[in-house]
């Protein structure tokens, strides 16, 4: 029997169409992600409205939606390292889609939170399975780069949300966001089935006797040599396979990273769903700047959105990652109350937008990418699942925590102030990180994540 090493193979494999397509399809995902996740921020005045409501009364609809992340991230993810990338990806497209199209139909506000939690299953999982597939499909040396190549997605598909709130809302209703959000996950699904492959490592990690790897090796590469009784492996790992438990992510000294990381990505994710749900409402309420007008400004803000998960990447390729992204959410702190002092029409507020927008997109990408380096394939999608599930249990509380605000009638300086504490707590999680997993964090030369 001959022993063929995956690792190796994607490591000196040239970058062709399959992983090309592969990452055009993961980009779609990500897309999807930002804008379904942003969606309802950007649009609850004017769902509120249709329904003859105030603003507050959209809170259990986000909570809803909150509760669905968390759920979809602690169970579909995880089921992507037990039934495969490829499988999951379509189940999540196929069901967020539906979902997505019947929301524009509910006759009533508790109906529409019910639909976001069911969203929320699937919109969860779709951006780690994403980006864990597109990390085993890509060389080492240019894995961060691509990896927040599909990441600007995200970003792209939250600047899409700020598209029909300024100019689709008024001729199309609330609806059209709706159908926006369902449509581009669906028309992934002939993508995802006719031209992706499955996880080459994910495969040997399983069955390192799966006939079914010799398939796709050929499709990267017509020119590989197989004779036919190969033992596929990673690394210098065994030909025995291992299926991923739930426990791997917390086993082999990995606990106190763990939990880090954990902690890191749910300060995060507060801030993001905190900002993304109530941030045009505060500015509306608090500061006077109608909603038509902030969009078009966080449009001009997704500039840094889109380069900043792209520049993180590049730059987490070339430096030691924890501090770079410690030193870029301390930053994104300083952006946020600069938000709340700065006056609105100015070109500094511009400039100021358009950083938050890169450090915020940034730093959330440089976490999900810095845990798909640290975790062995086996359990990369759980690991990224299980952080976002835990990030999501903590958000539950920004959709209650912007609504206290705002009935609290908080100036807006002092609400950003708060926000910014946020960052600032990320920051110092991850210096701890760096000092106490400093042998694990320089990506480059970590072999259990090749």
């Amino acid at each position: 029997m001959t022993r063929f090493d995956i690792e190796e193979f994607i490591d000196r494999t040239p970058y062709g169409v399959t992983q090309a397509v592969t990452l055009f399809v993961c980009v779609l995902i990500c897309f999807i992600d930002g804008f379904d996740l942003v969606l309802l921020g950007k649009i609850a005045p004017a769902i509120a409205k249709d329904f003859g409501e105030t603003s507050a009364a959209m809170t259990p609809v986000f909570v809803y939606q909150q509760i669905g992340l968390a759920v979809g991230a602690f169970v579909i993810s995880a089921l992507a390292d037990r039934l495969g990338r490829r499988l999951m990806l379509i189940l999540c497209c196929l069901f967020l889609g539906i979902t997505m199209l019947a929301s524009m139909y509910v006759p009533s506000l508790h109906a529409l939170a019910i639909m976001r939690g069911l969203a929320g299953l699937f919109m969860a999982a779709g951006l780690p399975i994403a980006m864990t597939l597109i990390s085993e499909l890509t060389p080492l040396r240019r894995r961060s780069t691509l990896v927040a190549v599909a990441l600007a997605g995200y970003s792209i598909g939250s600047a899409a949300t700020a598209f029909v709130a300024a100019w689709l809302i008024d001729d199309y209703g609330w609806q059209s966001g709706f159908l926006i959000g369902g449509v581009v996950p669906l028309l992934c699904l002939p993508l995802l089935i006719l031209f992706v492959p499955e996880s080459l490592k994910f495969r040997a990690e399983r069955d390192p006797g799966d006939k079914r790897i010799a398939q796709t090796l050929r499709r990267l590469d017509p020119n590989v040599a197989l004779r036919g009784d190969e033992v596929f492996v990673l690394g210098s790992a065994g030909p025995k396979g291992r299926k991923a438990k739930l426990t791997d992510i917390f086993s082999e000294g990995r606990l106190l990273m763990t939990v880090l990381l954990w902690a890191s990505f749910t300060l995060s994710v507060v801030l993001t769903v905190l900002l993304g749900t109530w941030l045009p409402s505060f500015f509306q309420e608090m500061a006077g700047i109608p909603i038509q007008e902030f969009a078009l400004m966080a449009l001009i803000g997704y500039l840094g959105g889109v380069t900043g998960p792209l520049a993180i990447g590049w730059l987490m390729d070339r430096m030691r990652p924890a501090l770079l992204l410690a030193g870029c959410y301390l930053i994104l702190a300083v952006c946020l109350n600069l938000l709340a002092w700065i006056p609105f029409h100015s070109a500094a507020f511009a400039l100021v937008v358009i950083g938050w927008c890169f450090f915020q997109s940034g730093g959330q990408g440089g976490l999900k990418l810095l845990m798909t380096h640290l975790y062995p394939p086996r359990m990369r999608s759980t690991a990224l699942g299980w952080a976002g599930g835990a990030s999501r249990i903590g958000a539950v509380v920004a959709p209650i925590a912007g609504g206290f605000a705002l009935a609290q009638h908080f100036s807006l300086q002092f609400t950003m102030a708060m926000a910014a504490m946020l960052p600032l707590g990320v920051m110092v999680l991850l210096l701890v990180l760096a000092a106490a997993r400093s042998d694990r964090l320089t990506i480059a030369k970590e072999p259990a994540a090749a």
